[in-house]
């Protein structure tokens, strides 16, 4: 999935690289750049990542990184933005059953641990400080709050609890046990990559999805 980015200097994506770079692929070359980017900011934290690592892995040179992303916040920028509409897309997708989304939402984790890496070292990075991109990502999960809403009056999902607390508590209880594995094998005595835990977490998970259901009409109080 490829979405287009708008470098610092203000210059728009791919202009004058593909003649000066012997016909190479403008877009094939930001998509190597950002998965490589996705690997260095995840191993390292936005800190700790260094340019020239991305882009010898990358396979290009830093004026062409710098090119098209402007700087390594413009990078970790577009990073950001990329993983959070791939994995909005996914979502978008899932069953709003919350004993069907729950695990999804988790099997989604385990797929996707370069992201919930990148989130650790965000929180160790800037703790409660303002993030990069804030706004923009403001706006994203004002919009998952909005459904969590609409699912509430639909009777999906417990209209007594608050939604964005609610929406806080179902990405924590599903990204946990990939965002912290060794408390994950201490509990369980068992890997979070093993077959064995994923299945239980997801059967888990969907018993506690059917209580987070609003009640129906005519049950007891």
């Amino acid at each position: 999935m490829v979405y287009a980015c708008c470098p610092a200097n203000g210059m728009k994506t791919g202009q004058q690289v593909t003649h000066k770079n012997g016909g190479r692929n403008p877009q094939q070359t930001q998509q190597r750049i950002l998965e490589a980017a996705l690997q260095e900011f995840a191993a390292k934290g936005f800190a700790g990542a260094r340019v020239d690592v991305i882009a010898r892995r990358a396979r290009i040179n830093k004026r062409m990184l710098y090119h098209y992303f402007g700087d390594k916040e413009g990078l970790f920028r577009e990073v950001l933005r990329r993983k959070i509409a791939e994995r909005a897309a996914w979502l978008a997708g899932a069953s709003e059953d919350p004993t069907e989304r729950l695990p999804a939402w988790f099997q989604l984790a385990c797929r996707d641990r370069e992201w919930i890496q990148l989130l650790e070292w965000e929180a160790l990075q800037w703790g409660e400080k303002k993030v990069i991109d804030e706004e923009r990502r403001q706006e994203c999960v004002g919009r998952a709050v909005e459904r969590v809403r609409q699912q509430q009056a639909k009777g999906l999902l417990d209209p007594s609890l608050d939604p964005g607390q609610l929406l806080l508590s179902m990405v924590a209880i599903t990204a946990y046990p990939v965002a912290f594995p060794q408390l994950a094998r201490l509990v369980t005595g068992l890997s979070v990559s093993d077959e064995k835990f994923q299945k239980q977490r997801e059967a888990f998970l969907r018993q506690f999805g059917a209580l987070l259901r609003g009640k129906k009409d005519g049950a007891a109080g």
